[in-house]
C-alpha cells in the first residue's frame, strides 16, 4: 500500500515537472501573460483547480510581494503534490529561463536580440493569450453589475495611476467595497481547497521570511562578506516589490550599478536578454549573478531573489483558504477578485498591447493567433511557435 502511494506521488511529481517545464519553455510576455498561460493549461485543459480557487490564488499572489505568476505556479504545484509539488512546479517553470540567462551572461552578451522579429512575434502571442484569459475569467469574477463596476473602477484608476502602490491600494478599496456590498449575501457555497501544508510549517515559513529580512542586513554589516551582501541585496529586492518583474529592475540597478558590481551597459544588455526568454522576469537575477560570479553566482542570485516569494506563498496558503471561506471576509474576497480582473485588463492595455500592437499587421497577427487559441483550440505551444514565425515574417514586409 505504501509502495503504491509512493509510486503515485512520484508519478504526480513527474507530471507537475513536465507540465511546468513546458510552460517555462513557452510562456513569454511577462507575469500577466503567464497567468493566462496557467489558466489555459492548468484550469481549462487539466482542471487541476476550479475557476474560483484559481481566482482566489491569483488574488492572494497580488496581495503578496514578489513575482505573482511564480507564486501562483507554486500554489498550484502545492495543491497538486504538496510542498514537493510546489518546489517541482517552481523549478520547471523557472529553470529554463535561468539556464538561458546564465548562458547569455557567459556567452552572448555581445549579441543584440532585443529587436529581433521573432521576439516581437512572441509579444503578440501574449496579446492573444491574455485576451483569452480575460474573457474566461470575466464570466466568473464579474457576474453582476456591482462587480463589473468594481472592475471598471480599478481599470480606470490603474490606467491613470500606474504604480505598484496603486495596485495594492485599489485591491484594498475593492475589498472594503466588497465587504459592505456582499457581507449579507455573499455566495453561500463554501469552496475548500485542501493545501497539504501544516499550519505550523506555514508559520515557520512566515517567521523565516521576516527573520531573514531583518537579520541579513545586520549580518552584512557584521561579517563584511561579499556573498552575504549579494544574498541580502537580491533577497531584499525580492521581498519588497509589488507589481512584478518590471518593478524590481530599478531596485536591482540601484543595488549593483552604483556600487560598481557591474556596469550600466552590462545591466541593460541583460535586461534586453531577459525580454528574449520565457518565464518570470525575476530570473534577470540569474544573469546579474552570472556576470558577477559565473554560473555559481547565477544560481545563488536566483535562490536569493525567489526565496521570499516561496516563503510567503507557503506561509500564506493554509490561512488564506480558511479566511476566504469566512462569511465576514468572503464578500471582501469577491470584491478583490473583481479588482484582479480590472488589473488584468489594465495590464493588457499597457504594457502588453501598447508594446506589441504597433501597426495593422501586428493586429492582424494577433487576431489570427487569438482565433487559433480560442476557436480552433490549438495547444499554446503551437501558438507560441506560430507567433515567433509570424513576427519574423512581419519584419520582411
Amino acid at each position: 500500500m505504501k509502495a503504491n502511494h509512493s509510486k503515485t506521488t512520484f508519478k504526480s511529481l513527474l507530471e507537475i515537472l513536465f507540465v511546468s517545464t513546458r510552460l517555462g519553455l513557452t510562456s513569454f510576455g511577462g507575469p500577466i501573460a503567464h497567468l493566462g498561460y496557467f489558466h489555459e493549461e492548468y484550469i481549462r485543459r487539466r482542471k487541476w483547480m476550479d475557476e474560483k480557487s484559481y481566482a482566489d490564488l491569483v488574488a492572494l499572489a497580488q496581495f503578496l510581494p514578489g513575482p505573482a505568476s511564480s507564486q501562483v505556479g507554486i500554489g498550484i504545484g502545492v495543491m497538486r503534490g504538496g510542498v514537493l509539488g510546489g518546489i517541482v512546479s517552481f523549478i520547471g517553470f523557472t529553470l529554463p529561463s535561468v539556464i538561458a540567462l546564465i548562458l547569455f551572461a557567459l556567452l552572448l552578451q555581445n549579441f543584440d536580440v532585443a529587436d529581433a522579429g521573432w521576439i516581437h512575434g512572441l509579444k503578440i502571442v501574449a496579446v492573444a493569450v491574455v485576451a483569452h484569459a480575460i474573457m474566461g475569467m470575466a464570466k466568473n469574477l464579474t457576474p453582476d453589475l456591482s462587480r463589473k463596476a468594481i472592475a471598471l473602477f480599478v481599470l480606470v484608476v490603474t490606467l491613470f495611476w500606474q504604480s505598484a502602490f496603486s495596485q495594492v491600494g485599489v485591491i484594498l478599496i475593492a475589498a472594503l467595497i466588497g465587504y459592505f456590498l456582499y457581507k449579507n449575501n455573499a455566495e453561500t457555497d463554501e469552496n475548500h481547497v485542501q493545501f497539504p501544508i501544516a499550519k505550523r510549517f506555514s508559520a515557520i515559513c512566515l517567521g523565516l521570511f521576516f527573520g531573514l529580512l531583518f537579520l541579513l542586513p545586520l549580518l552584512r554589516e557584521v561579517t563584511g562578506s561579499y556573498w552575504v551582501a549579494m544574498f541580502d541585496s537580491f533577497y531584499r529586492a525580492g521581498s519588497l516589490v509589488f507589481g512584478g518583474g518590471h518593478v524590481v529592475l530599478p531596485l536591482l540597478e540601484q543595488e549593483f550599478v552604483p556600487t560598481g558590481w557591474l556596469t550600466e551597459e552590462a545591466f541593460l544588455a541583460g535586461y534586453g536578454a531577459t525580454q528574449a526568454v520565457p518565464g518570470p522576469l525575476f530570473t534577470f537575477a540569474a544573469y546579474l549573478g552570472a556576470v558577477m560570479n559565473g554560473w555559481q553566482g547565477g544560481l545563488f542570485a536566483t535562490v536569493a531573489i525567489f526565496l521570499p516569494a516561496f516563503l510567503l506563498i507557503l506561509g500564506a496558503l493554509p490561512f488564506w483558504d480558511m479566511l476566504r471561506n469566512n462569511r465576514k471576509i468572503k464578500g471582501a474576497v469577491m470584491g478583490v477578485n473583481a479588482a484582479v480582473l480590472g488589473i488584468l485588463i489594465s495590464a493588457f492595455y499597457t504594457p502588453i498591447w501598447t508594446s506589441s500592437i504597433l501597426e495593422p499587421a501586428d493586429f492582424a497577427l494577433a487576431a489570427v493567433l487569438f482565433s487559433m487559441l480560442v476557436y480552433w483550440k490549438l495547444p499554446p505551444w503551437i501558438i507560441v511557435v506560430c507567433g515567433a514565425i509570424g513576427g519574423s515574417l512581419l519584419t520582411l514586409l
